[in-house]
């Protein structure tokens, strides 16, 4: 087979591009407060990368029993879209992504939130001109780590999987890059822990030497 280099980045938001932990935190407990239960005993990063769908098994029990889940997810989506001038871009997030947009080189956004959230993430980035297009939880029928959200974005951009680098905070993320063929960046900004990936780093300005040459990389070329 002919070498094959990457040509694409596929975004994490969550975690990844904005500081948006805190504010999904914050979000839930609101909403549950709201519903009648009390979860300020939770952790901050309590479900840091996890699906909505696994929150609400795990936060269920605590609420009454006549709430449904569509009620409590619209709480939640509402409050963090109404609080997202709170949101802050991640050091060199912004100027990454413009940097890649200069090469030339296409940029989509896969996330595990839902569409409202997504949307919100993109208007306080402010980089909506320069990402081709999004996936959000409701364009899919599994989100991370199921491999589905990946293998959506490269259908979609035209890329085969090699050729696309995800850039991911989360071991969930990690996993669903992984199961989908693409080449694997875990972003240290949250401490790690990822397991199988092709490269870790500590800035995301360390994206755009995969893209000019200056890095090596055992999977940048497949041959």
């Amino acid at each position: 087979m002919s070498a094959r280099r990457l040509r694409a980045v596929a975004w994490d938001i969550d975690g990844t591009l904005i500081d948006s932990e805190p504010l999904h935190h914050r979000a839930l407990v609101a909403a549950c407060r709201a519903l009648g239960s009390d979860l300020s005993d939770l952790p901050d990063q309590a479900f840091r990368g996890i699906h909505m769908g696994d929150v609400w098994n795990e936060i269920s029990p605590r609420l009454p029993a006549e709430v449904a889940q569509a009620e409590w997810l619209a709480r939640i989506n509402d409050h963090y879209v109404a609080h997202r001038d709170s949101l802050i871009a991640l050091p060199d997030a912004v100027a990454t992504i413009r940097a890649l947009a200069t090469l030339g080189v296409p940029q989509v956004c896969v996330s595990n939130s839902s569409r409202s959230v997504v949307d919100a993430n993109i208007d306080a980035l402010g980089i909506s001109d320069v990402i081709v297009f999004s996936l959000s939880l409701d364009d899919v029928a599994c989100g991370k780590p199921d491999p589905e959200p990946y293998r959506r974005a490269c259908t979609r951009l035209g890329v085969a999987p090699d050729e696309m680098a995800a850039v991911e905070d989360s071991l969930s993320g990690v996993r669903s890059a992984r199961a989908a063929g693409l080449y694997v960046v875990g972003y240290r900004a949250s401490g790690g822990g990822f397991g199988d990936v092709d490269l870790e780093i500590d800035g995301l300005q360390e994206i755009v030497p995969l893209f000019t040459g200056q890095t090596k990389s055992s999977r940048m070329d497949v041959e």
